[in-house]
């Protein structure tokens, strides 16, 4: 058996740090990226340690995205101790409940309640100096769904796909995007990144975040790549953030609810686009195929939502007239039924 070198020198390292020279490490998760998390546990308390190998990963990012939500009153974990170099983080423990695994018909509305306060508090955290959420990211995101899903996946030749078309649409969701009013953007704001605990929703994975969309975290909580619910909940919820939002004066007062849910819709499609591409990559290159499983629920985003744009309905025509759904074998999706 290989031994797991980082492992044994993550290990190591904890064991330097006062009060958890002797803490036992467990596995806690992993995520769609090379980081991976482990659990430690003393006589008296447990924290959570990142592993974020140097070479692939910056932990840089994490450290001040952490700060700045902490300054604002997010829950982000507290930064114990760290090591830049080695790549290693000891933080606080959110314990193991996410809020998908709460999420029922008779739940969600207090739960999504809170994720959205959660989230207008988020959004007032300082943007100044992340990247931009610009035209040329949104767009490499997005080509990740013909190169990675239509054509690796799906083996499609590049000669039967509608590339005109492709860039077309691409193009208009761009720029609905970056219509919007800019503020601080979490980028994966979702049922598995927000922790139930005893003091409220934790907010995890946010090294991402950029200076994007308005709409962007808003349509990554509400149209959750691994749960759905119905559009009427969905709408209602929609709506009541639109109002917090014109309140707070994120908005402007001419933004009426059909141009902020246009641009919900819209961006949802360029983040659900994308997730297709990144889902399809995680099987093929870095044999994360667990994935999978949620392609046919952000699929059904594409096709339903997309169906009622101008911007993409052309593109969602040939997906129907491809039987994209069909060829990924669709026979439900995460969180089917729930009402």
């Amino acid at each position: 058996m290989t031994q797991d070198v980082r492992f044994e020198q993550l290990k190591d390292w904890v064991h330097t740090l006062a009060a958890w020279e002797n803490a036992a490490l467990e596995p806690a998760s992993a995520d769609a990226s090379f980081r991976r998390y482990f659990r430690a546990r003393s006589a008296t308390a447990t924290a959570i340690v990142m592993d974020a190998p140097p070479d692939k990963e910056d932990v840089a990012p994490f450290i001040e995205v952490t700060r700045r939500l902490l300054k604002v009153g997010v829950a982000a974990p507290q930064l114990f101790a760290h090591d830049l170099n080695a790549g290693f983080l000891l933080l606080e423990d959110f314990g193991n409940t996410p809020l998908g695994d709460v999420l029922q018909a008779n739940t969600a509305e207090a739960y999504y309640q809170q994720a959205i306060q959660t989230l207008l508090k988020l959004q007032s955290a300082d943007p100044v100096g992340l990247p931009d959420y610009n035209a040329e990211l949104l767009q490499q995101e997005m080509a990740l769904m013909p190169e990675w899903l239509l054509k690796t996946h799906l083996q499609f030749a590049e000669s039967g796909l509608p590339l005109r078309m492709i860039d077309e649409t691409f193009t208009a969701l761009t720029r609905a995007v970056l219509e919007q009013p800019t503020v601080f953007v979490h980028r994966d704001y979702h049922s598995r990144n927000l922790m139930v605990t005893d003091q409220g929703l934790g907010v995890i994975d946010h090294q991402d975040a950029v200076s994007g969309p308005l709409t962007y975290d808003l349509v990554s909580l509400l149209r959750d790549c691994y749960i759905s619910w119905p559009e009427r909940r969905v709408t209602g919820w929609v709506s009541a953030c639109h109002q917090q939002l014109l309140a707070a004066g994120r908005l402007p007062l001419s933004c009426h609810l059909d141009d902020f849910t246009r641009w919900f819709d819209l961006t949802g499609l360029q983040r659900h686009i994308k997730v297709l591409g990144i889902f399809c990559r995680l099987h093929h290159r870095d044999g994360k195929s667990h994935y999978l499983h949620d392609l046919p629920l952000t699929l059904h985003y594409v096709l339903t939502v997309g169906a009622r744009h101008a911007e993409t309905a052309p593109l969602v025509d040939w997906m129907q007239h491809s039987r994209l759904a069909e060829r990924l074998g669709t026979v439900g999706h995460s969180g089917e039924g729930l009402s």
